[in-house]
Protein backbone atom coordinates (compact mmCIF):
# COMPACT_ATOMS: atom_id res chain seq x y z
CA UNK A 1 0.00 0.00 0.00
CA UNK A 2 3.01 2.41 -0.07
CA UNK A 3 4.99 3.73 -3.43
CA UNK A 4 2.56 5.65 -4.11
CA UNK A 5 4.70 9.01 -4.34
CA UNK A 6 5.41 8.53 -7.95
CA UNK A 7 4.00 10.61 -11.13
CA UNK A 8 0.64 8.69 -11.97
CA UNK A 9 0.59 10.05 -15.90
CA UNK A 10 3.61 10.77 -18.22
CA UNK A 11 1.52 10.52 -21.62
CA UNK A 12 -1.53 9.48 -22.95
CA UNK A 13 -0.99 6.60 -25.72
CA UNK A 14 -1.56 7.76 -29.30
CA UNK A 15 -4.57 5.53 -29.81
CA UNK A 16 -6.28 7.54 -26.76
CA UNK A 17 -5.80 10.48 -28.12
CA UNK A 18 -7.12 9.63 -31.36
CA UNK A 19 -10.26 8.20 -29.48
CA UNK A 20 -11.25 11.45 -28.38
CA UNK A 21 -10.73 12.91 -31.47
CA UNK A 22 -13.07 10.95 -33.14
CA UNK A 23 -15.91 11.29 -29.90
CA UNK A 24 -15.54 15.34 -30.88
CA UNK A 25 -15.49 14.69 -34.75
CA UNK A 26 -18.86 12.75 -34.19
CA UNK A 27 -21.02 15.24 -32.23
CA UNK A 28 -19.77 13.69 -28.59
CA UNK A 29 -17.25 16.65 -27.88
CA UNK A 30 -17.62 20.22 -27.03
CA UNK A 31 -15.40 22.18 -29.49
CA UNK A 32 -16.75 20.53 -32.65
CA UNK A 33 -13.48 19.29 -34.02
CA UNK A 34 -11.10 21.43 -32.33
CA UNK A 35 -8.89 20.46 -29.35
CA UNK A 36 -6.83 21.71 -26.92
CA UNK A 37 -4.75 19.95 -24.14
CA UNK A 38 -5.39 19.79 -20.05
CA UNK A 39 -3.46 18.89 -17.17
CA UNK A 40 -4.33 17.80 -13.78
CA UNK A 41 -2.92 17.49 -10.25
CA UNK A 42 -4.15 16.66 -7.05
CA UNK A 43 -3.03 17.93 -3.42
CA UNK A 44 -3.94 17.26 0.20
CA UNK A 45 -4.99 19.70 3.15
CA UNK A 46 -3.32 17.83 6.19
CA UNK A 47 -5.26 16.02 9.11
CA UNK A 48 -3.46 16.23 12.46
CA UNK A 49 -3.99 12.58 13.33
CA UNK A 50 -2.55 10.48 10.68
CA UNK A 51 0.68 9.61 9.11
CA UNK A 52 -0.93 8.39 5.74
CA UNK A 53 -3.86 9.00 4.03
CA UNK A 54 -4.40 6.22 0.63
CA UNK A 55 -7.06 6.96 -1.47
CA UNK A 56 -7.78 4.56 -4.11
CA UNK A 57 -8.25 5.90 -7.45
CA UNK A 58 -10.06 4.70 -10.58
CA UNK A 59 -10.34 7.19 -12.89
CA UNK A 60 -11.52 10.95 -13.47
CA UNK A 61 -14.71 11.88 -15.73
CA UNK A 62 -14.25 15.33 -17.53
CA UNK A 63 -18.12 16.93 -18.43
CA UNK A 64 -18.37 19.32 -21.27
CA UNK A 65 -20.92 21.19 -21.77
CA UNK A 66 -23.93 19.47 -23.30
CA UNK A 67 -22.11 17.11 -24.35
CA UNK A 68 -20.46 13.24 -23.66
CA UNK A 69 -18.73 13.01 -20.64
CA UNK A 70 -14.86 11.93 -21.58
CA UNK A 71 -13.26 9.13 -19.10
CA UNK A 72 -9.94 8.27 -18.21
CA UNK A 73 -9.22 5.35 -16.24
CA UNK A 74 -6.23 4.75 -14.04
CA UNK A 75 -4.71 1.59 -13.42
CA UNK A 76 -1.33 0.36 -11.03
CA UNK A 77 -0.27 -2.43 -12.92
CA UNK A 78 3.46 -2.53 -12.30
CA UNK A 79 4.03 -0.12 -9.04
CA UNK A 80 3.12 3.04 -10.60
CA UNK A 81 -0.43 4.43 -11.92
CA UNK A 82 -0.73 4.49 -16.13
CA UNK A 83 -4.28 5.48 -17.69
CA UNK A 84 -5.53 2.55 -19.20
CA UNK A 85 -8.12 1.67 -21.76
CA UNK A 86 -10.05 -0.38 -19.45
CA UNK A 87 -10.01 -0.26 -15.74
CA UNK A 88 -9.55 -2.76 -13.42
CA UNK A 89 -11.36 -2.23 -10.08
CA UNK A 90 -8.75 -4.63 -8.58
CA UNK A 91 -6.00 -2.31 -9.38
CA UNK A 92 -6.22 1.28 -8.03
CA UNK A 93 -3.99 4.20 -8.25
CA UNK A 94 -3.37 4.77 -4.51
CA UNK A 95 -1.94 7.92 -3.50
CA UNK A 96 -0.78 8.65 -0.17
CA UNK A 97 -2.19 12.73 -0.14
CA UNK A 98 0.00 13.33 3.29
CA UNK A 99 3.02 13.16 0.80
CA UNK A 100 1.39 16.07 -1.15
CA UNK A 101 0.55 18.71 1.05
CA UNK A 102 1.51 22.71 1.18
CA UNK A 103 2.50 23.00 -2.62
CA UNK A 104 3.55 20.07 -3.20
CA UNK A 105 0.82 17.67 -5.96
CA UNK A 106 1.03 14.63 -7.60
CA UNK A 107 0.12 14.65 -11.17
CA UNK A 108 -3.13 12.70 -12.37
CA UNK A 109 -3.49 13.61 -16.58
CA UNK A 110 0.05 15.46 -17.85
CA UNK A 111 -0.94 16.97 -21.29
CA UNK A 112 -4.03 14.94 -22.15
CA UNK A 113 -5.83 15.95 -25.27
CA UNK A 114 -9.78 17.10 -24.57
CA UNK A 115 -12.22 18.38 -27.10
CA UNK A 116 -12.25 22.26 -27.14
CA UNK A 117 -15.05 23.95 -25.51
CA UNK A 118 -16.71 24.77 -21.49
CA UNK A 119 -17.10 21.90 -18.81
CA UNK A 120 -19.52 21.84 -16.31
CA UNK A 121 -17.58 19.40 -14.11
CA UNK A 122 -14.85 17.20 -13.22
CA UNK A 123 -15.29 14.12 -11.48
CA UNK A 124 -12.94 12.28 -8.97
CA UNK A 125 -13.70 8.34 -9.00
CA UNK A 126 -12.57 6.48 -6.05
CA UNK A 127 -12.59 2.79 -6.06
CA UNK A 128 -15.50 0.54 -4.07
CA UNK A 129 -12.64 0.02 -1.86
CA UNK A 130 -12.10 3.93 -1.56
CA UNK A 131 -8.68 3.67 0.64
CA UNK A 132 -7.41 3.49 4.69
CA UNK A 133 -5.50 5.36 6.63
CA UNK A 134 -2.50 5.17 9.06
CA UNK A 135 -2.51 7.02 12.51
CA UNK A 136 -0.04 8.87 14.41
CA UNK A 137 0.05 5.74 16.46
CA UNK A 138 0.61 3.08 13.40
CA UNK A 139 -2.92 2.04 13.49
CA UNK A 140 -4.81 1.45 10.29
CA UNK A 141 -7.95 1.51 9.29
CA UNK A 142 -10.15 1.33 6.45
CA UNK A 143 -12.06 4.12 4.75
CA UNK A 144 -15.60 4.39 3.29
CA UNK A 145 -17.49 6.77 1.19
CA UNK A 146 -21.49 6.67 2.76
CA UNK A 147 -23.69 6.90 0.13
CA UNK A 148 -24.87 10.33 0.67
CA UNK A 149 -21.64 11.83 0.51
CA UNK A 150 -20.79 10.65 -3.31
CA UNK A 151 -21.59 13.59 -4.73
CA UNK A 152 -18.59 15.65 -2.80
CA UNK A 153 -16.07 14.04 -5.93
CA UNK A 154 -18.07 15.73 -8.37
CA UNK A 155 -16.35 19.12 -9.01
CA UNK A 156 -18.79 21.52 -10.05
CA UNK A 157 -16.56 25.00 -10.95
CA UNK A 158 -16.62 25.22 -14.55
CA UNK A 159 -13.76 25.78 -16.70
CA UNK A 160 -12.53 26.36 -20.30
CA UNK A 161 -10.55 24.70 -22.75
CA UNK A 162 -9.51 26.48 -25.56
CA UNK A 163 -8.85 25.32 -28.88
CA UNK A 164 -4.65 24.88 -29.35
CA UNK A 165 -4.25 25.76 -25.92
CA UNK A 166 -3.42 24.07 -22.43
CA UNK A 167 -5.06 23.94 -19.60
CA UNK A 168 -3.59 23.51 -15.66
CA UNK A 169 -6.08 22.76 -12.91
CA UNK A 170 -5.50 21.29 -9.15
CA UNK A 171 -7.57 19.17 -7.00
CA UNK A 172 -7.29 20.16 -3.73
CA UNK A 173 -8.39 17.43 -1.30
CA UNK A 174 -9.19 18.78 2.25
CA UNK A 175 -8.15 15.95 4.72
CA UNK A 176 -8.91 17.68 7.75
CA UNK A 177 -12.60 18.14 6.30
CA UNK A 178 -12.85 15.29 4.64
CA UNK A 179 -11.62 12.11 7.56
CA UNK A 180 -14.15 11.64 10.02
CA UNK A 181 -14.20 9.26 12.97
CA UNK A 182 -17.48 8.17 14.14
CA UNK A 183 -18.09 6.40 17.42
CA UNK A 184 -18.75 2.45 17.42
CA UNK A 185 -17.42 1.93 13.74
CA UNK A 186 -14.70 0.01 12.52
CA UNK A 187 -14.14 2.26 10.10
CA UNK A 188 -13.44 6.00 9.13
CA UNK A 189 -15.28 7.63 7.07
CA UNK A 190 -14.65 9.84 3.80
CA UNK A 191 -16.52 12.89 3.42
CA UNK A 192 -14.70 13.94 0.16
CA UNK A 193 -14.66 17.90 0.35
CA UNK A 194 -12.53 19.38 -2.61
CA UNK A 195 -11.82 22.10 -4.68
CA UNK A 196 -10.53 22.74 -7.94
CA UNK A 197 -8.21 25.54 -8.49
CA UNK A 198 -6.21 26.98 -12.00
CA UNK A 199 -2.73 26.71 -11.86
CA UNK A 200 -1.81 29.84 -13.49
CA UNK A 201 -4.11 31.85 -10.33
CA UNK A 202 -2.79 30.79 -7.37
CA UNK A 203 0.20 31.62 -5.20
CA UNK A 204 0.98 29.87 -1.84
CA UNK A 205 1.97 31.37 1.87
CA UNK A 206 4.35 30.05 4.25
CA UNK A 207 6.04 31.10 7.55
CA UNK A 208 6.89 30.50 11.08
CA UNK A 209 5.49 30.53 14.50
CA UNK A 210 7.08 32.16 17.25
CA UNK A 211 8.84 29.62 19.67
CA UNK A 212 7.51 30.44 23.07
CA UNK A 213 3.84 29.07 21.42
CA UNK A 214 5.40 25.87 22.04
CA UNK A 215 6.88 26.06 25.45
CA UNK A 216 4.80 24.00 27.43
CA UNK A 217 4.94 20.96 24.81
CA UNK A 218 1.21 20.87 24.44
CA UNK A 219 0.57 23.24 20.94
CA UNK A 220 -1.21 21.51 18.29
CA UNK A 221 -0.78 24.05 15.97
CA UNK A 222 -1.88 25.02 12.44
CA UNK A 223 -2.75 27.74 10.09
CA UNK A 224 -6.29 28.63 9.36
CA UNK A 225 -6.80 30.38 6.07
CA UNK A 226 -10.46 32.61 5.68
CA UNK A 227 -12.17 34.88 2.98
CA UNK A 228 -10.89 38.63 3.99
CA UNK A 229 -14.73 39.34 5.30
CA UNK A 230 -15.59 36.20 6.73
CA UNK A 231 -18.63 36.99 9.12
CA UNK A 232 -17.70 35.45 12.23
CA UNK A 233 -13.87 34.57 11.31
CA UNK A 234 -11.17 33.10 12.74
CA UNK A 235 -13.67 30.17 13.68
CA UNK A 236 -12.96 26.74 14.07
CA UNK A 237 -13.96 23.99 11.35
CA UNK A 238 -17.76 22.89 11.77
CA UNK A 239 -18.42 21.22 8.33
CA UNK A 240 -21.17 23.93 7.48
CA UNK A 241 -22.08 24.48 3.97
CA UNK A 242 -22.07 28.57 4.74
CA UNK A 243 -20.49 30.81 7.43
CA UNK A 244 -17.32 31.03 8.68
CA UNK A 245 -15.57 27.72 8.16
CA UNK A 246 -11.81 27.99 6.94
CA UNK A 247 -11.36 27.56 3.02
CA UNK A 248 -8.07 25.32 3.97
CA UNK A 249 -5.62 25.04 7.04
CA UNK A 250 -1.81 24.20 7.20
CA UNK A 251 -0.47 22.42 9.74
CA UNK A 252 2.73 23.66 11.61
CA UNK A 253 5.47 21.71 12.53
CA UNK A 254 6.51 20.90 15.42
CA UNK A 255 9.87 20.06 15.10
CA UNK A 256 11.76 22.64 16.37
CA UNK A 257 11.79 25.43 13.30
CA UNK A 258 7.68 25.78 13.49
CA UNK A 259 7.20 26.33 9.85
CA UNK A 260 3.69 25.95 8.00
CA UNK A 261 3.44 26.17 4.32
CA UNK A 262 -0.17 26.35 2.62
CA UNK A 263 -0.54 26.68 -1.59
CA UNK A 264 -3.22 26.79 -4.14
CA UNK A 265 -4.58 29.65 -3.03
CA UNK A 266 -5.95 32.33 -5.64
CA UNK A 267 -5.47 35.64 -6.03
CA UNK A 268 -6.90 38.55 -3.18
CA UNK A 269 -6.81 39.23 0.51
CA UNK A 270 -7.36 36.73 3.08
CA UNK A 271 -7.81 36.43 6.85
CA UNK A 272 -4.87 34.05 8.29
CA UNK A 273 -5.23 32.76 11.80
CA UNK A 274 -2.99 30.54 14.00
CA UNK A 275 -4.33 28.12 16.91
CA UNK A 276 -2.64 25.72 19.57
CA UNK A 277 -5.86 23.71 19.46
CA UNK A 278 -6.16 21.69 15.63
CA UNK A 279 -5.99 18.74 17.02
CA UNK A 280 -9.05 19.26 19.00
CA UNK A 281 -11.04 20.60 16.43
CA UNK A 282 -13.60 18.02 15.16
CA UNK A 283 -14.86 19.45 11.52
CA UNK A 284 -18.35 18.36 12.03
CA UNK A 285 -18.58 20.15 15.55
CA UNK A 286 -18.89 23.54 16.60
CA UNK A 287 -16.54 23.83 19.30
CA UNK A 288 -16.32 26.81 21.88
CA UNK A 289 -13.33 29.10 21.73
CA UNK A 290 -12.29 27.64 24.70
CA UNK A 291 -12.00 24.37 23.07
CA UNK A 292 -10.53 25.78 20.07
CA UNK A 293 -8.83 29.55 20.61
CA UNK A 294 -7.12 31.89 18.09
CA UNK A 295 -3.68 33.20 19.78
CA UNK A 296 -3.15 35.35 16.95
CA UNK A 297 -4.59 36.56 13.38
CA UNK A 298 -3.23 38.84 10.44
CA UNK A 299 -4.21 40.08 6.99
CA UNK A 300 -2.39 39.04 3.99
CA UNK A 301 -2.32 39.24 0.24
CA UNK A 302 -2.25 36.48 -1.78
CA UNK A 303 -0.24 37.02 -5.73
CA UNK A 304 -0.26 34.52 -8.82
CA UNK A 305 2.88 32.91 -8.73
CA UNK A 306 4.61 34.39 -5.55
CA UNK A 307 5.14 33.12 -2.06
CA UNK A 308 3.84 35.35 0.38
CA UNK A 309 5.71 35.03 3.93
CA UNK A 310 3.87 35.75 7.09
CA UNK A 311 5.65 35.03 10.44
CA UNK A 312 3.29 34.71 13.67
CA UNK A 313 4.71 36.75 16.56
CA UNK A 314 4.14 36.22 20.36
CA UNK A 315 1.36 38.90 20.50
CA UNK A 316 2.87 42.32 21.57
CA UNK A 317 1.34 43.39 25.24
CA UNK A 318 -0.77 46.43 25.86
CA UNK A 319 0.11 49.22 28.48
CA UNK A 320 2.22 49.29 31.33
CA UNK A 321 0.42 48.12 34.63
CA UNK A 322 0.78 47.19 38.13
CA UNK A 323 -2.51 44.94 38.49
CA UNK A 324 -4.99 43.44 36.80
CA UNK A 325 -7.53 46.00 37.32
CA UNK A 326 -5.61 48.50 34.66
CA UNK A 327 -5.74 45.81 32.20
CA UNK A 328 -8.49 45.61 29.42
CA UNK A 329 -11.27 42.63 29.60
CA UNK A 330 -9.41 39.71 28.55
CA UNK A 331 -6.13 41.14 29.68
CA UNK A 332 -3.83 40.24 32.87
CA UNK A 333 -1.11 41.93 34.12
CA UNK A 334 2.60 40.39 34.03
CA UNK A 335 5.71 41.79 35.04
CA UNK A 336 7.50 38.42 33.58
CA UNK A 337 5.03 35.80 31.52
CA UNK A 338 5.23 32.08 32.05
CA UNK A 339 7.42 30.04 29.71
CA UNK A 340 7.66 26.61 30.62
CA UNK A 341 8.28 25.64 33.89
CA UNK A 342 8.56 28.97 34.89
CA UNK A 343 5.35 30.54 36.96
CA UNK A 344 6.11 33.70 35.65
CA UNK A 345 5.84 37.13 38.08
CA UNK A 346 2.98 39.01 38.07
CA UNK A 347 3.07 42.76 38.03
CA UNK A 348 3.25 45.22 41.09
CA UNK A 349 3.74 48.47 42.07
CA UNK A 350 7.40 47.25 43.00
CA UNK A 351 7.85 45.88 39.89
CA UNK A 352 5.15 47.03 37.10
CA UNK A 353 4.29 45.06 34.43
CA UNK A 354 2.41 45.52 30.67
CA UNK A 355 -0.66 43.99 30.00
CA UNK A 356 -1.04 40.50 28.12
CA UNK A 357 -3.78 38.78 26.14
CA UNK A 358 -5.29 35.90 28.32
CA UNK A 359 -5.20 33.60 25.43
CA UNK A 360 -1.13 33.83 24.96
CA UNK A 361 -0.94 33.66 28.80
CA UNK A 362 -2.96 30.10 28.43
CA UNK A 363 -1.23 29.10 25.66
CA UNK A 364 2.51 29.38 27.47
CA UNK A 365 1.51 28.14 30.96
Amino acid sequence: MKGTRSTLINSIATTLAALMLLACDSGGGAGGGSTGTASLSLTGAPVDSAQEVVVYIDGVEFQPAGADRVMFNFADTTGSCEVVDVQNPTQPCKINLMAYTGSDKVTLLDDVILPAGQYSSVRLILNDDPGHIILLDGKQFNLRVPSDAQSGLILNSGFLVTAGNHTDYTIDFDLRKSVHDPAGSSDYILRPALRIIDNSEVGALSGTIDPSFYTDGVCNGAVYVFDEGTPGAPDDEDGADVGSDPITTGLVSNDGTYEYSIGFLTEGDYLIAFTCDALADDPVVDNDAETVGFLSAATVTISAGSNTVHNFPLAPPQDSCTDDQQCSDGFSCWYEIPRGPSAGIRGSIEQPGLCWDNAIINSLN
